[in-house]
């Protein structure tokens, strides 16, 4: 028996009153023995936050010792991943938008059915869903999940609410905000609707300081900088910009001390447009950007402070997780699941440069803050271990199988 602070019961959220809220509360996991064949449906075109969930979550239940089959779209990064990791993947079809090739996608997704017979299919992405969902009512035998690890909340018309609530026989959201939105808005019903927040790997991602004296040495940060760190790929969404102004400000206020380390690369950004941002704010010398690197975990271990100042989005948040995992204090915005995740204290809103400003300079300052936000996620990360979010499917799997 172990003690849990978390927003749900054996993965159901909270209601209390009609009201999503915080519960502390005794929770037991059956230990699941039974052998399962599960079906993971990743037809996602990009290696992002739903992708990295649903690998993820194949390789801890493949290595579980379930039989995983993950169903990719072909030629995509997380095919491309997940055969890396050595799980069993099928390309189908899944998103063409072709009659032909939708037809010929559904016969290649019965003879699969017809070869494994899959006790849990789960659908990480809507393309698809609705052939799964039909499947389903035509009396194939298996239990089917609809996990949304994508912040954009899904229509709520008659047909999709119809397909959440009485076709999939549970939904899985990453993040309070989504749940709240899935029993208000959509009208699950709170017995089928799980919160199961993504998982870190606590031992990859410790703190080490033969790491962060490495990384400090070959990017040039000495004893007396304060390095503020931010991790993610250069989007727009992910705020590099109100970063930049934000550190900005705090030099315009005297506070020398502080180094900028961006921990990313290319994608919908170029390393071009943020030294460009850069330039505007005068910050070109006391930033560094690491480019792509293996050493991930030493990086984090070289900041002082971490930050997530994303716009919108961060269903999951991998980097957040990353860097709490890593003992780094962290400053973010009120996006996503990151109220789930960091305290009041450390939270601002998004696109809001003044308080982001403001929440940094107290934490160089304050060394009560620093301490507090650093107790406060230690016992967030205690649930949001790889071996929690394990748990918590499998709870919700063997459920379903029990019903």
């Amino acid at each position: 028996m172990i003690e849990i602070n978390i927003f749900l019961i054996n993965g159901r959220p909270c209601v209390k009153n009609g009201e999503l809220s915080c519960c502390i509360i005794k929770q037991r996991f059956k230990p699941v023995t039974d052998f399962m064949k599960i079906f993971q449906v990743i037809n996602v075109r990009w290696f992002n936050a739903t992708a990295w969930y649903a690998i993820t979550l194949s390789k801890l239940l493949t290595d579980a010792g379930h039989e995983v089959t993950v169903i990719t779209q072909k030629g995509t990064a997380s095919e491309k991943i997940a055969q890396e990791m050595g799980l069993n993947i099928v390309a189908v079809d899944l998103n063409t938008v072709s009659p032909l090739r939708f037809a010929a996608a559904t016969r290649h997704i019965i003879q699969l059915l017809r070869a494994h017979r899959p006790d849990i299919v789960n659908c990480h992405r809507g393309e698809g869903f609705f052939i799964w969902g039909v499947l389903k009512l035509l009396g194939w035998r298996f239990k089917l999940v609809r996990t949304r690890g994508d912040q954009r909340p899904p229509k709520s018309d008659s047909f999709n609410r119809w397909l959440h609530a009485r076709i999939a026989d549970a939904v899985v959201v990453t993040n309070r905000r989504m749940a709240k939105y899935f029993l208000e808005t959509m009208r699950t019903p709170s017995n089928q609707l799980w919160l199961i927040h993504g998982g870190v790997d606590t031992k990859r991602f410790a703190f080490t300081n033969e790491g962060r004296q490495a990384v400090r040495k070959e990017f040039g940060f000495t004893e007396e900088d304060t390095v503020i760190g931010l991790l993610g790929r250069f989007d727009r969404v992910k705020g590099h910009k109100e970063t930049i102004e934000a550190l900005a400000r705090l030099k315009q206020h005297g506070v020398d001390s502080i180094r900028l380390f961006l921990i990313g690369f290319d994608t919908a950004m170029s390393e071009a447009d943020i030294h460009e941002s850069l330039a505007e704010n005068n910050l070109e010398n006391i930033t560094r950007i690491s480019g792509k690197r293996n050493d991930v975990a030493a990086c984090i271990s070289a900041m002082d402070i971490g930050v997530v100042a994303s716009l919108w989005s961060e269903a999951i948040a991998r980097s957040a997780l990353e860097i709490m995992a890593a003992d780094r204090p962290l400053i973010s915005t009120n996006v996503g699941v990151m109220p789930d995740l960091v305290s009041q204290d450390g939270l601002v809103e998004p696109g809001d440069v003044t308080g982001l400003s403001q929440k940094l300079h107290t934490i160089i300052d304050d060394t009560r803050m620093s301490k507090n936000l650093l107790e406060a996620q230690k016992r967030t990360l205690s649930q949001l271990t790889l071996e929690e979010f394990l748990k918590r499917s499998l709870n919700l799997y063997q459920s379903l199988l029990d019903d």
